[in-house]
This record gives structure tokens, sequence and C-alpha cells, in this order.
């Protein structure tokens, strides 16, 4: 396997058409708060002029062909390449490009291993190209649809083929970046054991907690479609859900290693080949890795839409409310997890001065608001964090294999924090041509003042929120304990009383 993925690296190199672009380990982005193939035109029409250079056995030169039904027909009508259908000498108009060869290579190269599907599981259709997913609704999916049904139940056993659908389409991904990813990738030794590990995580014990589900959902469908009651079935298995808090609390320690891992030619190299593949949909391998948690935040909308379109008098009434208040805070529980640790993650990769000592209000914060990328005064990239207590101005910089973040000046406390919305042109930016910014808003404590530009208006208002938000939630500020303004308060100091 390693002596064939290198010869295929070696034939995409002589193919490539320019070096492959690395992302910058230092660019974190904007604030985080988190085809049906055609052949074209050309080809047709030049595998029709070579039929017609030929012309037809036996008939000889007598003037030109007439006007059949084929050429009628569009360009986009599928045919052979011209290099399989003709034996003429020359380039073909379309040829397969090394890149591609390499990664159907890889893809024949690599067998994957049926695992048991759960009880009515239907895998989707396989499709030359990028897969689509399917997007047929329940009415559309069982023809025979009772008309006694009403408005509202109909939408509400949408809505709950929506939920199986969704977990459906979870376990075969789950499944993909098993067969797709962590397997190749620790059969060819792309990566060690453990650091796979770290980068994948508990993602190996999510399939069966979904399929599981979906066993659940399938076996609660009747003859016609419908499912009478959901409820009972949620209460059940939404404790399970706590399998989640491990895995979303090491997700920013798997994205800083992926990030780190990828900038590697190897690494890099298998990632792109996979992500140009069509069982990736043209995705990249954490858009695969953060889709658990994408969908464990749709389950409360879900269910409180089930419920909004279940009748008061239906028995599914009480248990949907029970699986609802369920769902919420399982799902608030986690993502205050998933918080604390992004926080200490954060924490601990900031950088001080030499000597200067740690800020209380920093390390006393549990969670982190906000962070992204700004821009001061001078046109210099920072990477800024809204701590609990704490605004913080740093600059990525690459220590060693991880990137740290050095102060940029003491940070600014949030009880002490003035946040300024400056319009466009209200503020002057240096750099090699001094300009009036646009998406600008100033941050200020006591003496210390920074104007910092957001990427645009969107990002702007993001921060603006985040930092009102922080406002609101400081404490109010304490009162002075002490007596001195008393003792100074003269006994004589009003108007003597007249007693008569």
């Amino acid at each position: 396997m390693e002596m064939l993925l290198r010869s295929l690296t070696d034939q995409s190199q002589h193919g490539r058409r320019g070096p492959m672009t690395q992302t910058d380990p230092s660019h974190f982005g904007s604030p985080v708060h988190r085809e049906r193939s055609q052949t074209s035109g050309s080809l047709s029409e030049g595998s029709g002029k070579k039929r017609k250079q030929q012309g037809v056995p036996g008939m000889g030169q007598q003037g030109p062909e007439p006007q059949t039904s084929d050429d009628k027909e569009p360009c986009t009508k599928r045919v052979k390449p011209v290099g399989k259908t003709l034996s003429a000498p020359g380039p073909p108009s379309a040829k397969v490009t090394p890149l591609k060869r390499l990664s159907q290579s890889i893809q024949r190269s690599i067998s994957f291993k049926t695992e048991p599907r759960p009880p009515g599981y239907i895998p989707p259709p396989r499709a030359g190209g990028c897969r689509r997913r399917s997007s047929k609704l329940w009415s559309e999916t069982f023809d025979r649809v009772s008309e006694e049904l009403s408005a509202r139940e109909v939408k509400r056993q949408e809505v709950i083929f929506e939920l199986m659908q969704g977990e459906q389409q979870l376990v075969a991904d789950l499944n993909l970046v098993k067969k797709n990813y962590y397997e190749p990738m620790l059969t060819l030794a792309i990566l060690p054991e453990a650091e796979l590990r770290e980068i994948f995580g508990t993602l190996d014990s999510l399939a069966p907690l979904h399929e599981d589900l979906l066993g659940r959902l399938l076996g609660l469908r009747q003859e016609d479609g419908t499912v009478p009651e959901l409820g009972p079935t949620l209460l059940d298995w939404l404790p399970g859900l706590q399998a989640y808090e491990s895995y979303c609390c090491h997700q920013v320690w798997a994205k800083a290693r992926l990030d780190r891992r990828k900038q590697e030619p190897a690494v890099g190299e298998f990632l792109r080949l996979c992500q140009e593949s069509a069982f990736s949909r043209k995705l990249e391998l954490w858009s695969f890795l953060d889709l658990p948690r994408s969908r464990l935040v749709k389950y409360p909308l879900l269910l409180r839409e089930v419920l909004r379109q279940t009748p008061p008098e239906h028995p599914d009434q009480a248990p949907l409310q029970r699986a609802v208040a369920l769902a919420q805070d399982l799902v608030g529980l986690i993502n205050r997890k998933t918080g604390e640790a992004e926080c200490r993650f954060y924490q601990q990769r900031l950088s001080y001065p030499e000597g200067a000592p740690r800020h209380p209000g920093i390390d006393r914060s549990s969670l982190l608001l906000c962070h992204g990328d700004l821009r001061n005064s001078k046109g210099q990239r920072l990477h800024v964090f809204l701590f609990q207590e704490a605004l913080v101005l740093t600059r990525p910089v690459l220590q060693g294999e991880q990137v740290v973040f050095q102060l940029q000046g003491p940070p600014l406390p949030v009880g002490q924090l003035e946040v300024q919305d400056l319009p466009d042109g209200g503020a002057r930016l240096g750099g090699a041509l001094r300009e009036r910014g646009r998406s600008c808003l100033r941050v200020s404590a006591g003496a210390r003042a920074h104007t910092l530009q957001a990427a645009d208006a969107f990002d702007k208002q993001q921060w603006l929120s985040r930092l009102r938000q922080a406002l609101a939630a400081r404490p109010p500020p304490e009162l002075d304990g002490s007596l001195g303004p008393l003792a100074a308060l003269r006994l004589d100091c009003d108007p003597p009383m007249d007693h008569t």
C-alpha cells in the first residue's frame, strides 16, 4: 500500500499544474460563536466531424451527408471519449488527468468491509459523480397516504420522516468517515494510531447510538408509513446523548491537531484526494467530523416541531413534552461543557511577555464568549479573545509545532470596558496608505483604547452583539463600604431647629 501511494503521488505531482497551497496556520477566520456530469459540446461536435470525414462505407464521396436525428440531439448527450471510439492518431479532445487517475486508483486500491445495518435500513443509491442527498418528502415516499389524515397529521408525519432521514444520513456519514478516512490513514501509516485517535476522538462510538434510534423508528413505522407515537421511544433513547459530551469537549483539541498535521505533504495530499473524490461530496474531513455536533443541536428543534403538530388530545402529547425538555437539558449541558473546554484550551495557549504575571480575570473566566480576527488602527491582523472577564488582543505565532497567541498589551477588564460603534469612515486606519475605515469599532478601558476593524459589516455586528452581552452580564459595581464620607459630616450642618 505504501509503495502504491508513493507511486501514485509521484504521478499526481507530475500532472499537477501548480504547487499545492498550504493554509496559513495563523489564520483563524471570523468570529466563532461555530452535479450531474455532462459531456462537453466540443467533444460531441468533434466526434461528429470525425464521422463525417470518414464517411459511410460503400457510399463514396457523394456530397454532404443528409442530416439525421442524431445530429439534432443536444450537445449534452453522453458519448464515449474520442480516444476510445476512434483509432485515429493525435491527442484526444478530452482525457483523464493524472490527478483523476490517482483519485480513482486510491478508491480502487482500498477495499472496505461492509458492516451490519439496522433492520429496514435502505442504503443511499450509488451514482456517478458527486452523490446527492435524497430530498423526498414523506407524502412523496408513500403512494397510498390515507385520505383520512388531517393536514396537521401530514405535517407531523413529515417532521418524523425528516428525523428518520437525518438519522439514516448521519449513520452513513459516520461509517463513511471510518472506512474512507480513519482506516486508510491507519493502513497506509499516514498518521500514527495515537494521533488518529486524537483527531477522530470517540466518533466510532456514536454510530451504534444512531443506528439504534434509526432501527427503533423504522420499527414504529406502520404499513401505511405513519408513526403513531414517538415520545416513549425518544424518552428511552435520549439519555444516550451523554456520549456526546466527551466527543464535543475534545473537538477543539482535535481541530488544532488536524490543522497542524494537514500541512504535512502526505496528510495534505491524502485529504485533497479524498475531497476531490465522489464519496466526499466535496466536503473536507473536518466537515464530516463536525456533523455529529451539528446533528445534536437539531434534536430540540425537531422535537419541538413534532410537538407543535401533535394535537393536545393525542396520547403522544405528554411524552413528547418530556422528551423536548430532556433534549434541551442535555444539549444545554453539553454546550456548556464544550464552551468550558474551549476556554481552557485557549487559556493554555496564551503567551505572556517574559516576566509578566498571568491575568487573574482571564484565569477566572470559565467561558470564551467570542474570538476571531480583527485589524488594529495600523492595519495589523490580531486575534482577539472575549473572555467573561477580559478582552485580550493577541497575535498568533508558531512556536515549535503549535500555534500560541502572544498578548499585545495588557488585557482590558470587562468591568471597565466601553464599546463604541463607529460609522463607516469615522476612523482613520494606518498602514502603507491612511484611509477611512469601514466596519470599525472602538473598545476602551480607562486610558487604554483600541480601534478595531472587522472583515465586514456582519462580523462587526457579531462582535458588537457579543461585547454588549458581556457588558450586560458583568456584575454591578460594588458599593464602597467605608465610613469616610459620613465622618466628614458636621452635626451643625443643618440650620438649628426651632423647638418652641
